[in-house]
Order: structure tokens, then C-alpha cells, then sequence
């Protein structure tokens, strides 16, 4: 039979325009990374370390990219939704192209015969053609049953298990339903077939059999034609769309295992970013803005829609709490806090010299002593400055408090609010003053300080929280706190936690002298305190009731006391419960 009918055009030229549109991009995107950028990705091509990079994102897009084993964690019905599309169609691909090299071998065959095999190829008499039929139609099937959560999903979240799902723009739900399309036309369309030339698998010749050959003469044509129709569509309009994601995600893989990360400013990576973004609704499942308040329009997945296609982005740039939640749990791996960060970006204060008085502030002859930096909350907070004072006091350290007077702050705060310049000034100062006054260590006590320090400083000298610190004077035997029967409910930062991976620290000082609880959301999944310097748009109303949200999970335990490691934290919690709320460090000393 030929290998040549019209309707394959559509299909044909699809997939030219998609694979053109797609090389475009991918070539500005890398094209568009800044210098430092580059200097990592080419040290990581040139050394011994590439090969291992490539194995680790190609391990990476076959996990992520195809079988979504981050998504199914977080909810499995959307993971199994997600990889019966993404796995089942990639395995027609392959599994396609496999029966049209057993039927042709090494010969010359048109490109588009494998994508419709049944059409052009009737033979059907061995029994390797009946097996590669029936593996077909069972991944079809396989792909059919995602199809139809995804139309449930649409229609009731809930069904998923999710809470909210993305809202999506018009061509978005046009393209959506082309991709819908794709696989019931492709089933109709081999039913057909096979009602007359008996070439179906399992699935397709035994409904083909209750099938009139006269319907299926005359259905047969039409409904391969819309199957390359509709394939056409949505290749030619993807790139444009959500669905660039999956073209996107594994360049952005590849890119991350060659140790690229965002910076300051936008470049190409951030553009990979952008449309990897498979807009799955995650980020907003678990974002307390959403869940406490309502607020749903300004999470991450609104965010990169609206920096992917140029949009205003004032609104859901600015109103985050920044708490990280997002950044956590997104299955793609997006740096979405640096992104908000970037399209926070205001420019230069009008201060007119208020910086000025830094230049007075000089450091002290610290060798020999650890430097302590409180940080602004802390000192509001002294109780909390006075333990560490205790702590070093008891173990013979010799220590300097650097922001005791004239402090200049950490810098983070302007940075959250888009202040860089400024951040950047506080930050030169500082990292002056530290390096003066040859100091070895750096310990802080506010986790928004501590996350400047370890990752946007780049101090010489080794940087712990305090509670790092103290987790280390109680296992070295420097501290031994007394056991007590009391029970604790820990609630962890989001600066410390999501924000540098500091859980067990803490913990491990708490159970030196008390019982820890065990409640329902913590470590990742702590609920966010809902005064965080990142978001300065709420009223302190809607503030409150993320707090509460918060505290209702903490006291769920029935504690005697609530343990945190962040002034910010301590400050919300006490004021609204009966419940004594401590730091960390002073309930330490309390049981020296």
C-alpha cells in the first residue's frame, strides 16, 4: 500500500513548525545566560564531572519528565493523571516506532508510517503484528484513563485530591482540548481500520467486529484526517503555551546538573524557568495564602504565566508571604523564591545619604572569639540574646556581638522588597567588619540573618545558627542540660527550615532535656508564622490568621510549652496563646 495520503500534512507539518519554534527558543534561552552562568556550565562540560551530569539528568527527566515520582509523592492520583499522559504516550512513541522497524527492517519507510501504522501497514498474520497490536491498544488505554481524570479534574479538583487547580486562559483550555482529542481520535480512527482490514490489537478488532463495515468505510478517512489535524494543533501552538513544559523541563534538568542557578537578574535560565513550569497547582494546594486566606492569583504558577508572557506582575509578584512552601514541594525543582525576587526588582531608594553612618561603625579585635550576630528581631526580642550570652558564658567562648550597637542589619529584608542595591551595601559593610576583625565563626540567631549569611554572603569563616551551635556543645559534651518530663511542640522557621534545610538541630537540643511532639505539619510542611518580612501587602488581620492556622497545629499536641529558633516566630506565637512560647537557646538555659 502507499506510503503517502494528504491527510498526513497536517501531522507533517506540525511537527516541523514545532521542532523550528522549539530550537529557536532553546538556542536564545542559552544563549541569554549571563557570564557566570556560562563559566559554570562550561567547567562542568570540559571536566570529568560531565558525563556524571549527564547520567544524573537523564536519570532525572526519565524520573520527573516522564513517570512524575515528585508529584505522585505529593498526590498520587495527580501523579498516576500526569504520568499515564507524559509515560503512556512516550511509550507509543517508542513502542510504535519498534513495530515499524519489525515490519520494514533496514528499507525506507515515510516518517509518519509509525504515527499511523495501522493506515498504511494491513498486514496482520503473525503473531509478533496481533502482540505489537494489543501492547498498542493497552497503552493507548493507558493514556486514555489519565485523559479522563484530567477531564474530571477540570470539572471537580477534589476527585484529584486537590484543593484548587490552576485557572487557565483561554487558548490554554483550547489547547487542552486539542491534547484531549488526540487519543480518542486515534482510538476511533484504528477501530475503523480494523473493522476492515482485522489489523487491531486486543481492544480495537474486538469493537471492530460489533462494527458495520459500511460506517466504518466512510468513517474511516475523516477520522484519521482530524487525528492529524488535531495533532497538528497542538504541536504548532505548545511552544506558546503550558505545554512548552515538556520540551522545557528536561533543558532545565540538564542545565541544574550542570550546576547553573538563578542569579540577581533574569537571563536565559530564568526564561527555562519560566515555561518549565507545568502549571500542576501544587504551589497553590499548599500555599497558606491560599488556604487560610482565599488569595489564589498570586502563587507561583500565576507569577511565571504572567512573567512567560509579559504580563503585569506587580500584584502576584509582591503579595507572597515568601515562606518557601512553593519552592519546597514544586516537583520540577523551579527556584521560584530567586524568581520573585528578581521581579521584585524596584531600583535604588531615595535616601540621600542614610547610608552614611555604616562608615562609622568599625569592628572589634575578635580573635580568639566567635562573632554573634543577634540580628534586628532578636534584639527586639532580648531574652533570647541574653541565653546566648549564658550559653557562651558556660562553655568558655569568648564572643563578640556585632550588631549590639550601631547595628546594621543583614541586608535580607530590602532584598525580599526588592531593594538590592541596598541589601548589596549592608552586605559589603558587614562582610568588612567580619573579615577586620578575625573572628573564626559566625553565629546568628534569626534565621532570615542566617539564610543572608550562608547564601547571598560569601564569608571566609565557617556560619551556624545558633542552634546548630548548640546542637554541636551538647553532642561534644561542652553542654549537658537537664531531663525534664515536659512535652515541646516545635514549630519550624521557614527561613530555617524550606529556606536552608535546618530541622534536626533544633530537635536534637529540645529532646537533650524534653519530650518533642509530633505534630500533623512540620519540617517541610510547617505552616507559615504569617509575619514574614516577605510579604508587606496583608493586613494584619489576614497576618492573624495565618498565625492562628499555625498555632492551632502547634497546640493540637496539648504542649506544655512551644519551642521555635526564630524571633520573627516567637513574636507572633506568644502574644496569641496561654501557651509559653520559647526560643530554642532559652529554654536550653531554663534546663542547665
Amino acid at each position: 500500500m502507499s506510503q503517502f495520503h494528504p491527510f498526513v500534512l497536517p501531522f507533517t507539518i506540525g511537527t516541523i513548525i514545532l521542532f523550528v519554534i522549539v530550537a529557536i527558543k532553546f538556542t536564545r534561552w542559552i544563549k541569554g545566560l549571563d557570564r557566570k552562568q556560562w563559566f559554570i556550565a562550561k567547567k562542568t562540560f570540559i571536566t570529568k564531572d560531565f558525563f556524571l551530569a549527564v547520567v544524573k539528568a537523564v536519570k532525572e527527566i526519565f524520573f520527573e519528565s516522564l513517570l512524575h515520582i515528585k508529584v505522585s509523592k505529593h498526590n498520587q492520583r495527580l501523579g498516576y493523571m500526569h504520568r499515564s499522559i507524559a509515560w503512556g504516550w512516550f511509550l507509543l512513541i517508542v513502542v510504535g516506532f519498534i513495530e515499524t522497524l519489525a515490519h520494514f527492517g533496514l528499507r525506507w519507510h515515510a516518517p509518519w508510517v509509525g504515527i499511523f501504522y495501522r493506515y498504511f501497514v494491513h498486514a496482520h498474520n503473525t503473531f509478533v503484528d496481533k502482540i505489537f497490536a494489543s501492547v498498542m491498544d493497552l497503552l493507548l488505554l493507558y493514556v486514555l484513563s489519565g485523559v479522563i481524570m484530567a477531564i474530571v479534574k477540570s470539572i471537580k479538583a477534589k476527585s484529584i485530591g486537590m484543593k484548587k487547580t490552576t485557572k487557565l486562559r483561554l487558548s490554554d483550555i483550547l489547547l487542552r482540548y486539542s491534547l484531549w482529542s488526540i487519543f480518542p481520535l486515534r482510538l476511533l480512527a484504528e477501530i475503523s481500520t480494523a473493522t476492515l482490514y482485522n489489523n487491531g490489537g486486543i481492544v480495537t478488532q474486538s469493537i471492530g467486529n460489533i462494527i458495520n463495515p459500511a460506517v466504518a468505510y466512510y468513517a474511516e478517512l475523516p477520522l484519521w484526517s482530524l487525528y492529524s489535524f488535531a495533532l497538528c494543533m497542538f504541536f504548532v501552538f505548545m511552544p506558546f503555551s503550558r505545554y512548552m513544559h515538556i520540551f522545557a523541563e528536561p533543558l532545565l534538568i540538564l542545565l541544574r546538573n550542570f550546576g547553573v542557578r538563578e542569579g540577581d537578574k533574569p537571563t536565559g535560565y530564568t526564561k527555562t524557568e519560566y515555561s518549565a513550569c507545568s502549571r500542576c497547582g501544587i504551589c497553590i494546594d499548599g500555599c497558606p495564602m491560599n488556604t487560610e486566606l482565599d488569595i489564589n492569583k498570586v502563587q507561583a504558577v500565576y507569577l511565571l504565566r504572567a512573567l512567560r508572557s509579559d504580563f503585569p506582575h506587580n500584584f502576584a509578584a509582591n503579595n507572597c508571604l515568601m515562606c518557601g512552601n512553593c519552592t519546597e514541594h514544586c516537583p520540577v525543582g523551579l527556584e521560584i523564591d530567586a524568581i520573585r525576587k528578581q521581579a521584585r526588582q524596584k531600583g535604588d531608594l531615595d535616601i540621600h545619604g542614610n547610608y552614611k553612618y555604616i562608615s562609622s561603625v568599625k569592628p572589634f579585635n575578635a580573635i580568639g572569639r566567635v562573632v554573634y550576630f543577634g540580628g534586628c528581631m532578636s534584639h527586639l526580642t532580648p531574652n533570647i540574646v541574653e541565653a546566648m550570652r549564658t550559653v557562651f558564658k558556660a562553655v568558655g567562648q569568648k564572643y563578640w556581638i556585632m550588631d549590639e550597637e550601631k547595628s546594621i542589619c543583614c541586608g535580607r529584608p530590602l532584598e525580599l522588597q526588592g531593594f538590592s542595591n541596598q541589601a548589596t551595601e549592608l552586605r559589603r559593610k558587614n562582610t568588612a567588619m567580619i573579615i577586620d576583625s578575625k573572628a573564626n565563626m559566625l553565629i546568628t540567631s534569626c534565621p532570615i540573618c542566617y539564610r543572608s549569611f550562608t547564601q547571598e554572603y560569601h564569608l571566609p569563616i565557617k556560619v551556624l545558627h545558633h542552634t546548630e551551635y548548640l546542637a554541636m556543645l551538647i553532642e561534644n559534651g561542652a553542654l549537658k542540660p537537664n531531663k525534664t518530663d515536659i512535652t515541646i511542640a516545635y514549630h519550624d522557621p521557614c527561613e530555617l527550615g524550606r529556606g536552608c534545610g535546618i530541622y534536626d538541630e533544633p530537635r536534637m537540643v529540645l529532646k537533650a532535656f524534653a519530650n518533642l511532639a509530633k505534630v500533623e505539619y512540620e519540617k517541610q510542611n510547617s505552616i507559615c508564622c504569617g509575619c514574614s518580612l516577605g510579604n508587606t501587602q496583608l493586613q494584619i488581620e489576614q497576618q492573624h490568621k495565618i498565625r492562628d492556622a499555625a498555632l492551632n497545629n502547634l497546640m493540637a499536641t496539648s504542649p506544655d510549652a512551644i519551642a521555635t529558633a526564630c524571633p520573627m516566630c516567637k513574636k507572633a506565637f506568644q502574644h496569641s496563646t496561654n501557651c509559653n512560647v520559647y526560643d530554642v537557646a532559652e529554654l536550653l538555659v531554663k534546663n542547665l
